[in-house]
């Protein structure tokens, strides 16, 4: 591509590979971006037949009485550690296997039922969340979803009902980064095995799982071209094998303290040809496929706690008094009230709008799994972070447990892929097909730099006036140059009293379409690397996408001829929820052509440059930084509780010596023995 640097391409190639050929059909958030809104993707509103239901509701009145008399949370917290009697309970009630077909000793259960235990879950333990969302959405999943008959009668049922599993892709130099596998793994002829090297990191319930889902880079021969080339392939582990060793079981975190995260050494191990799950090279496909469910539990844990927070701040401030009435009389003390219960009806209806596309079994949602973790997550903790704010002093002590939930909730932002590489996904792989459609038009008629005078005249005059450029750019160049809109399109299945918004929805999605057309046609291909311009064409897909779920659950909700207090909650939290998005969408566009962007790029220059010039030794440092590894400051073990041990969390010795470099430590009095 001209205009893009080789580092940018090869991005572009490495992404390309990884998400695989386009569907046959695009999904509701790149309809978006060419300026349609396909209603039957979100219109009605997804509902569980009543069987599914009612299996739903008797797990989740069983689970419930569990959490709230018997679940130690507070424990789990303050211990590090979830209890093997709190696992096994979870087991014997079916909550660690609730998807897995009952033929293998699950509950078959789907996504949305799946995802309402979660968000139960997600209000009252944030670890607990964490470990049933990571074994059962992306530990187990590629089993599920990929393994071969042989391979579930093997696995299933241990992992339905004994023992976790872990699902093996970070590694100390891989983060967002998945196709940047440096695990390999080589097929063995003579022994009939693949040998398995590497590092993974951040795997949780590894050193307790019972099965390991492990991508690994392999060299492939592709069958139709003889060629070989660079794949990931996804294979099936289990801790006994020799070669794999555990050699961090866990590091202690600012939340989620009792879940455990492992660093696993593959060395030398060997993998029998029958745990190769999918095909070879195909491993990218089965972690990203994973991922689309790890992303909606990680989103309904954090709606859980989300709908916590506001409801236990709106108590509150009903309760605490000041100035001689309650916090509730204040205004501005109702715009966060307003505000979290407006965000917590989106972040539902979205949820479990995914949900359904997934039960439905919907051949493109990739870049809706995205928004629906970006939004969650990125709302949940707005939601839980305005808590804190008016529940005040108090939110911030441990005994009220308050605490425990902001700090479990905000790692949802950075694991399943950063925030901020969602927006670039959701930018980049939403508008793709539009895009490329775009480039097609222009390359046939726009005058290039790179040809001589008469190349461009022959080029343009020869595809100018076929029937299919004329049908093709005559609407993109009255968009581009003329300032025509796209027709708005119609929103024809909602209740009368929702159609304003219908209708102010539409016309947000037809300046969306145009916007990123402009964008695209202004930028070229400077707009691969222009984030800031990405993120708000992205976050404007997201509250669209998150209006049209809060339309169609208002609008299910009306059928269903609710009345009670309740309804009138949901209600006014979706209206008040679509004039934010309303006016947010407005906000980013007036960016598009009016922000600080180059003021932005050149203090973040200085900053890095000033920065640049003070000393690593006083900083901490990525243990693997290709520029800068072993020169960072010390970590610090003194006082921190490590993994393994067998008792009480690290004490200084009675002399006072502690690690080099701890200053606490250091100036701390010596300890009587």
């Amino acid at each position: 591509m001209k205009g893009v640097s080789a580092r940018d391409q090869q991005m572009i190639r490495e992404t390309e590979t990884m998400f695989g050929p386009e569907p046959d059909e695009m999904g509701f958030i790149k309809n978006l971006f060419w300026g349609r809104i396909r209603e039957e993707l979100v219109f009605p509103y997804p509902e569980a037949s009543p069987d599914e239901k009612a299996k739903a509701d008797a797990l989740l009145e069983e689970l419930e009485t569990y959490l709230d008399t018997e679940h130690p949370s507070i424990q789990i917290d303050q211990e590090q550690v979830i209890p093997d009697w709190v696992i096994q309970r979870l087991f014997d009630m079916g909550v660690m296997g609730m998807t897995v077909p009952e033929e293998y000793g699950g509950l078959g259960l789907g996504v949305a039922s799946y995802n309402r235990v979660l968000e139960a879950i997600g209000r009252r333990c944030g670890s607990t969340a964490v470990m049933v969302s990571a074994h059962q959405s992306i530990g187990c999943k590629a089993l599920m979803l990929f393994g071969t008959d042989d391979q579930k009668a093997r696995f299933l049922h241990m992992v339905a009902r004994e023992k976790l599993s872990g699902f093996c892709l970070s590694e100390p130099q891989v983060g967002s980064d998945a196709a940047g596998q440096e695990t390999t793994c080589e097929w063995n002829e003579d022994e009939g095995v693949y040998i398995l090297n590497g590092e993974k990191k951040w795997i949780t319930s590894g050193a307790l799982s019972g099965l390991l889902t492990v991508m690994a880079n392999q060299e492939v021969t592709d069958p139709k071209t003889g060629k070989v080339k660079k794949g990931v392939s996804a294979l099936i582990v289990t801790p006994d094998m020799e070669g794999v060793s555990f050699f961090q079981k866990n590091r202690s975190k600012a939340g989620i303290r009792g879940t455990w995260q492992a660093r696993i050494r593959f060395e030398n191990v060997k993998v029998p040809k029958e745990n190769l799950l999918h095909r070879e090279g195909q491993g990218l496909k089965v972690a990203l496929t994973c991922l689309n469910y790890g992303r909606c539990t990680l989103s309904a844990g954090v709606t859980g706690a989300a709908k916590q927070a506001a409801e236990q701040a709106t108590k509150w401030v009903q309760t605490r008094y000041q100035f001689q009435r309650p916090l509730a009389d204040f205004e501005l003390v109702q715009k966060r009230v307003a505000e979290m219960h407006a965000f917590c009806f989106a972040m539902d209806s979205m949820l479990y709008a995914v949900c359904g596309m997934l039960d439905r079994h919907d051949p493109d949602i990739m870049v809706e799994t995205a928004a629906c973790k970006y939004f969650c997550s990125e709302e949940g903790w707005n939601v839980i972070d305005s808590a804190m704010q008016i529940y005040g002093g108090e939110g911030y002590v441990t005994e009220n447990e308050f605490e425990r939930l902001w700090r479990d909730n905000r790692i949802h932002r950075i694991v399943e892929g950063s925030n901020e590489v969602m927006q670039s996904f959701i930018f980049a792989y939403g508008g793709k097909q539009l895009a490329e459609y775009m480039l097609g038009v222009l390359n046939t008629v726009e005058w290039s730099d790179d040809e001589t005078v008469g190349e461009n005249v022959s080029r343009i005059l020869k595809g100018a006036f076929t029937p299919s450029t004329i049908r093709q750019g005559t609407p993109l160049a009255t968009e581009i140059f003329l300032g025509v809109k796209k027709a708005k399109p119609d929103v024809t299945r909602v209740h009368p009293s929702l159609r304003s918004f219908a209708e102010r929805l539409a016309s947000h999605v037809q300046t969306h379409t145009r916007e990123f057309k402009l964008a695209s046609k202004e930028l070229e291909e400077a707009i691969v690397s222009r984030q800031a311009v990405q993120a708000r064409l992205a976050d404007n897909a997201v509250l669209m996408f998150a209006w049209s779920c809060v339309l169609s659950k208002l609008d299910q909700q009306l059928a269903r001829g609710a009345h009670d207090a309740e309804w009138e909650r949901d209600k006014l939290a979706g209206l008040h929820f679509m004039h934010l998005a309303h006016e947010r969408i407005e906000a980013n566009v007036r960016g598009l052509h009016k922000n600080s962007d180059d003021s932005m790029l050149r203090a973040a220059e200085a900053a890095l440059n000033w920065v640049e010039t003070l000393p690593n030794e006083d900083y901490y440092i990525h243990e693997s930084s290709p520029i800068a590894k072993g020169t960072g400051h010390p970590i610090q073990e003194a006082y921190i509780k490590q993994f393994p041990e067998d008792g009480a969390p690290y004490t200084p010795r009675p002399d006072g010596a502690a690690p080099t470099g701890d200053g606490a430590v250091k100036a701390a009095k010596p300890v009587k023995a």
